[in-house]
């Protein structure tokens, strides 16, 4: 059972008054419903959907539509169930204001919002698996006054919902994983709620320790190359025989930074502390490898200086 399914499952079974049942089947029928002289049909995937939106037309209609429940074999099997409905066709179309703007601006309290939001996510919603892929809630529209007035009532409850056209379709849609847990929050789906939190957390957690493991081996790399190249520089010091001209303390650093090639400043420094009568911090380190490249520098430009004396 994908997470989608199992969503709408559970929000297919979740108590609503009247007023809510109202809009929610307003907002489902604008989504799904079929609708010419003679009959409306339904299709829909979901049993338990299937017979939600059964109970809502009796309920609100005072009709029984007819169920017919076929076998679909293309790519997997699974069963779908139509609802044929053929009294009050007009007083439907009416009641339902099909593809007219004027509907949906008579929304006025939250509980009227998200009882359309249901309807519409019960029709044409899907949401990924959280534990599989990454965070994405859609609503799938043929119309764009529909998509439109989603769009504007996920905003309402500041939710970050974008709007775009995928060929003859359009597309509402949240990226951000609050976001889409606030929306199932809204649809009263504590289950599927618990999961996706769950599982969110777990994702939030991996990445950060992720990150600080890439950081701690950025970190490592980091150091290691800059001993190397710290210790190439001190043998070049030794094959051009001006090591000795570093102080004392500077040659002991150097010593141990020999020594210990692939420590950081801070744990060369406490090295050099603990096994000598040196006390040194991570910046009398740094300061004393400034000395040493200073050393350098001074050396070559001197031998550059030479060097072009000779060629005069």
């Amino acid at each position: 059972m994908t997470f989608t399914t199992s969503l709408k499952e559970e929000i297919s079974k979740t108590e609503i008054n009247y007023l809510e049942c109202h809009y929610e089947l307003i907002s489902f029928l604008n989504c799904l419903a079929k609708i010419n002289n003679k009959e409306i049909l339904i299709t829909m995937e979901n049993a338990s959907v299937a017979r939600r939106i059964y109970k809502e037309i009796k309920e609100i209609y005072k009709i029984n539509p007819h169920i017919i429940i076929r076998m679909q074999k293309r790519f997997k099997v699974k069963q779908i169930y139509i609802l044929v409905i053929k009294d009050k066709i007009d007083f439907i179309k009416e009641s339902i204001n099909l593809g007219k703007k004027k509907e949906l601006e008579t929304l006025v309290s939250d509980e009227e919002k998200i009882a359309f939001l249901r309807g519409s996510f019960l029709a044409v919603g899907n949401v990924s698996n959280p534990s599989t892929s990454g965070y994405h809630l859609e609503f799938i529209f043929k119309k764009e006054i529909l998509a439109e007035q989603i769009l504007k009532i996920l905003q309402y409850f500041k939710l970050s919902a974008k709007l775009i056209k995928r060929g003859y379709r359009y597309v509402v849609y949240i990226k951000a994983s609050e976001d889409i847990s606030d929306l199932i929050k809204l649809f009263k789906a504590t289950n599927s709620l618990f999961y996706f939190e769950d599982i969110r957390i777990y994702r939030d957690h991996k990445n950060m320790v992720n990150r600080l493991n890439n950081c701690e081996i950025a970190n490592q790399e980091k150091t290691i190359k800059t001993g190397l190249e710290q210790i190439k520089k001190i043998n070049y010091l030794k094959e051009k025989d001006i090591f000795g001209l570093l102080d004392e303390k500077t040659q002991l650093v150097a010593t141990y930074r020999e020594k210990y090639p692939e420590v950081s400043y801070e744990e060369l420094a406490n090295v050099i502390t603990k096994e000598t009568d040196y006390k040194i911090g991570k910046s009398g380190i740094n300061h004393h490898f400034i000395k040493i490249n200073a050393l350098i520098k001074r050396y070559e430009e001197r031998g550059n200086s030479n060097e072009s004396k000779t060629c005069k």
